[in-house]
């Protein structure tokens, strides 16, 4: 079965008559002219078909690493963008989380070092090694560490239960 990247890339070229193109040349029809991916969409479906190796690229000239003239393009062809959309959508949800996780565990080391008056790297080697040693998220960790230095770390108590069972 043919697969939609390629049908969407042989469409982007056939479109521009042109054998090679720019990555510019390809994310902002899908964008702005074809209107199927945001541009952020269209710049992750180009990275994704690189790495599926769908596409080439060299001296920024992307080319594709196949013969665009054995595609058939349906007439009305437009891409389903579960495969993309869904992608990007669990990418941007990961790093979100992440930066959120970031965000409360440097507000509670910032809690314990302004309460302590500690370098905030001797703080996170105390947790370190309570997560390790207890084998346990490095928020709850945290909320022990405070606890040890006699801390009231109760309002961090509800972020903390959100990330765990989010």
């Amino acid at each position: 079965m043919l697969s939609e990247e390629k049908i969407i890339i042989a469409f982007i070229f056939k479109r521009s008559g042109k054998n090679m193109l720019k990555e510019s040349e390809i994310y902002l029809p899908l964008s702005i002219e074809l209107g199927w991916f945001t541009t952020q969409q269209a710049q992750e479906f180009v990275k994704h078909a690189l790495k599926q190796g769908i596409l080439m690229k060299k001296d920024n000239i992307i080319i594709p690493a196949f013969d665009i003239e054995k595609i058939h393009i349906p007439i009305g062809f437009h891409p389903s963008k579960k495969d993309y959309t869904t992608a990007l959508t669990e990418k941007k949800d990961k790093k979100e989380k992440e930066e959120e996780k970031m965000l409360l565990i440097d507000k509670i080391i910032d809690h314990i070092a302004e309460k302590t008056e500690k370098d905030r790297e001797d703080i996170s080697a105390e947790i370190k090694n309570i997560e390790d040693k207890k084998n346990i998220l490095p928020e709850v960790a945290a909320l022990l560490v405070g606890w040890n230095h006699n801390i009231d770390m109760e309002k961090f108590f509800d972020l903390v239960e959100n990330r765990i069972f989010k």
